[in-house]
């Protein structure tokens, strides 16, 4: 179980490296009027363990904070995975 655990410790926090150069890249485009990234690639990438990089995306760099379907969707995706969390420290997989 700690292996597990790890693992997906290991994979949340290098997606979410990733998914705040991806939610940087965006907004850098969205500023010069670029080739976006779509948003159901940031919310894969989020759903892939990335969360917290768009957390820290959106609060530091101020992007994707008035899309309120976005931060919907957002939002569920972060309640799945403190609920994945909560059965992997608790061991009730």
């Amino acid at each position: 179980m700690a292996t597990l655990a790890l693992m997906f410790a290991l994979l949340t926090a290098v997606m979410s490296l990733i998914t705040y150069v991806a939610f940087a890249i965006d907004k850098r485009r969205a500023i010069n009027g670029g080739w976006r990234i779509r948003e159901s690639t940031l919310h894969v990438m989020e759903l892939l363990g990335g969360w917290p990089g768009a957390v820290l995306g959106m609060m530091l760099i101020r992007h994707k904070t008035k899309d309120a379907t976005y931060r919907t969707i957002h939002h569920l995706i972060i309640g799945l995975h403190v609920v994945i969390w909560f059965f992997m420290i608790n061991g009730l997989t």
